[in-house]
């Protein structure tokens, strides 16, 4: 008989109490690694943002079209190294509710601008650029929908349609691309711009904004400036700003994410503190006599200390780590970071901690007599 066996017998000697006790610490765990995991993703691309890479959008707001006439223009600005244009695209599979990222490009000069980003082989890229209903599909996209090399996708546009009518476009997948790093997100797909332009019914020769690489990031400032420039003015002037500045404006338009991640945490641990604190508190006092008995037997203060503090940190481990584990099976295709997990784990021995410190206290400060005559 050990420390470890007293705190577990004591700890589910009422396994009523102790199972609900570990489902509401496991749901408030499964919360906490969803949304941390699904935040994490929303800020990715700002984490990956490239020091030399400017993206052009159109000065009244980035969902508004530029002329495609601009991108032979910016090309030809000192110290612009490569630019591609990009076209969101509004897709989805099958059902409208199966959102996707999808994107039209340029094949060889997207590629050249996200070459340090994304692998693509020397195959893969010559296909791309050689099929006009090509699509480039990055690993988690393909994974998430079992689509394979050489398989024929239709994907819907909830924005765009096509002259005969149709809103559905026929892509062949003839390449699926990795992250060059870990933090890259391949849950998206780009295909011809060319293929799009001559397709869809209104918008033609309209590009949705330029990423463009400078030759060195002590530039940036400079091309910024000859780029608005050159377009002040103009029926489509221009606003130019570092990647991760339009990363980080282009989710700041779902709201603030960590705001609504920590105030949905935090309602949820508030709760579970006071339900594992309140019922701790309820099941030292159950024990008053036999804590009275193990003192009299020679258990210590701070023995006694121990054995309960280590039932509360028990309780939140039980619960916390099948909810990170619930959590990882929920969103498979947003992978639980090891930091999430590391920030669980640290939470778990917290809300043990700060749950059975008072009940634990009270338990140590117990005088023997006084817990054996307690009824």
């Amino acid at each position: 008989m050990n420390d470890l066996v007293l705190i577990r017998k004591n700890l589910f000697r009422r396994k009523l109490r102790a199972g609900l006790m570990t489902v509401s610490i496991l749901t408030a765990f499964a919360i906490f690694g969803v949304l941390g995991s699904v935040e994490r993703s929303f800020y990715a691309g700002q984490d990956v943002a490239a020091a030399d890479r400017l993206v052009v959008v159109n000065k009244i707001n980035f969902t508004q079209p530029l002329p495609i006439a601009y991108y032979d223009r910016v090309r030809t600005i000192d110290g612009v190294q490569q630019v591609a244009h990009l076209n969101w695209f509004g897709g989805y599979y099958q059902d409208p509710k199966n959102l996707l990222i999808v994107m039209a490009v340029e094949p060889n000069s997207y590629m050249d601008v996200y070459g340090d980003e994304i692998d693509i082989p020397p195959e893969v890229r010559q296909a791309f650029t050689h099929e006009r209903t090509g699509a480039l599909v990055g690993e988690a996209m393909a994974k998430k929908w079992g689509w394979k090399l050489g398989d024929h996708v239709p994907i819907a546009s909830n924005i765009f349609s096509q002259k005969n009518g149709s809103r559905s476009w026929d892509f062949t997948i003839v390449g699926i691309f990795t992250g060059k790093k870990a933090e890259v997100d391949t849950n998206f797909m780009v295909f011809q711009y060319k293929y799009f332009d001559e397709t869809r019914s209104f918008g033609k020769d309209e590009i949705g904004w330029m990423v463009l690489r400078t030759t060195s990031p002590a530039l940036n400032d400079g091309v910024v400036k000859a780029i608005d420039q050159m377009f002040a003015n103009s029926s489509y002037e221009t606003a130019t700003d570092t990647e991760k500045a339009f990363n980080k404006a282009f989710i700041a338009q779902f709201g603030n994410i960590a705001l609504i991640v920590i105030l949905v945490v935090g309602a949820a641990f508030a709760t579970i503190l006071m339900i594992v604190g309140n019922t701790m508190m309820m099941s030292v006092r159950e024990r008053t006599r036999e804590i009275g008995v193990l003192k009299a037997l020679g258990f210590s203060g701070s023995r006694i200390l121990r054995l309960v503090l280590g039932e509360s940190i028990l309780l939140a481990l039980i619960g916390g780590l099948p909810g990170l584990g619930l959590a990882a099976l929920f969103i498979l295709s947003v992978m639980v970071s090891p930091d999430i997990a590391l920030a669980g784990f640290a939470l778990m021995l917290v809300l043990g901690i700060v749950t059975g410190l008072i009940p634990s206290l009270s338990a140590m400060r117990l005088k023997t007599a006084a817990a054996l005559g307690r009824n």
